[in-house]
C-alpha cells in the first residue's frame, strides 16, 4: 500500500495546560501531536497560539486544521474568540477542512451561525458515549464541558448524539467537523482535572470518577478525524481504516 502524502496539520490552540500539570502531561498542541500521529506518520503538525492572536496570515498556511478545547466559553466577548471566530469563516470560503474538539467544536459552530450556550443538563464530564446518526454505533471518549451546541450552523449536518448531548458531532460543508468529546486526553491527565475542579463539579464529581473504569475509542476516533482532515469521511465505514483497535 502507498505511503499516503505528508500533510502538515495547523493547530489552532485555544488554551494552555495548568504550568504545574504541564511537565507530566504536556501542552495541548502536543496531546493531538501523539493522537494523530500516531495513526498517521505522514502527518505533520504547526501551532498557532489563538489566544494571543497568532493565527495564520493565509488560510493555505497548512493543508487542514485542529481547534483544541478551551476553558472559556465561546459566547464571550473577548478579542481572540472573534478573531477565532473569523479565521474559521475564511477557512470556510477557502474550502479548507477543519475539526474542533469541545471548545473547537462549539467555537466552529458558532462561527458558522449555531448556537452555543451553558447546557441545562449541567456537566458532561468523565466517559461519555454517542451514537453515530443511521449505524447507531457508539463510541465513547472523555468529556469535560458545561457549555454545549443547542442549535446547529444552517447547512449542518448532524452525526453523533446522545440524550445528555444531542448535537456531539456534526460536519458542515463536508469540511468543518466538530466533535464534543475529548480522544486527546489521557484518563490521568482527565482523573487530575476532575480532582482539581472537585468543588466546581459539585454532584457531577463522584459519577464521573466511576466513569474512568469504561474503556474509550480515542484510537478509533482519531482515525475518523485523520480520514477527515485527508478529505474523507468522519465514521467512515470499518473497511476504510487500517483497524478498529480502542484505548
Amino acid at each position: 500500500m502507498a505511503k499516503p502524502p505528508e500533510l502538515t496539520v495547523g493547530i489552532l490552540q485555544a488554551d494552555e495546560v495548568d504550568a504545574e500539570r504541564r511537565a507530566e502531561f504536556g501542552r495541548y498542541p502536543a496531546m493531538f501531536e501523539r493522537l494523530l500521529g500516531g495513526v498517521d506518520p505522514a502527518l505533520r503538525f504547526e501551532t498557532f497560539n489563538a489566544r494571543t492572536g497568532d493565527l495564520p496570515r493565509h488560510p493555505d498556511a497548512c493543508g487542514a486544521y485542529m481547534v483544541t478545547g478551551s476553558r472559556d466559553s465561546v459566547f464571550e466577548d473577548t478579542p481572540w474568540i472573534r478573531r477565532l471566530a473569523a479565521f474559521l469563516r475564511t477557512l470556510r470560503r477557502a474550502r479548507l477542512r477543519a475539526a474542533g474538539i469541545c471548545f473547537g467544536h462549539q467555537i466552529i459552530a458558532h462561527a458558522l451561525g449555531g448556537v452555543v450556550r451553558r447546557a441545562d443538563a449541567g456537566w458532561g464530564v468523565g466517559v461519555h458515549g454517542w451514537r453515530l446518526c443511521g449505524s447507531g454505533e457508539e463510541f465513547r471518549l472523555l468529556a469535560f464541558h458545561q457549555d454545549q451546541v443547542c442549535g446547529l450552523p444552517p447547512g449542518a449536518r448532524r452525526l453523533a448524539g446522545s440524550a445528555f448531548c444531542p448535537n456531539a458531532a456534526f460536519v458542515v460543508d463536508g469540511r468543518m467537523l466538530g466533535l464534543q468529546g475529548h480522544p486527546e486526553f489521557s484518563k490521568a491527565y482527565a482523573e487530575r482535572l476532575l480532582h482539581c475542579r472537585r468543588e466546581r463539579l459539585g454532584d457531577a464529581f463522584a459519577p464521573a470518577i466511576r466513569s474512568l473504569a469504561r474503556r474509550t475509542d480515542d484510537h478509533l476516533v482519531a482515525q475518523w478525524i485523520v480520514s477527515f482532515l485527508r478529505g474523507g469521511e468522519f465514521a467512515p465505514p470499518p473497511s476504510a481504516l487500517p483497524s478498529r483497535g480502542s484505548m
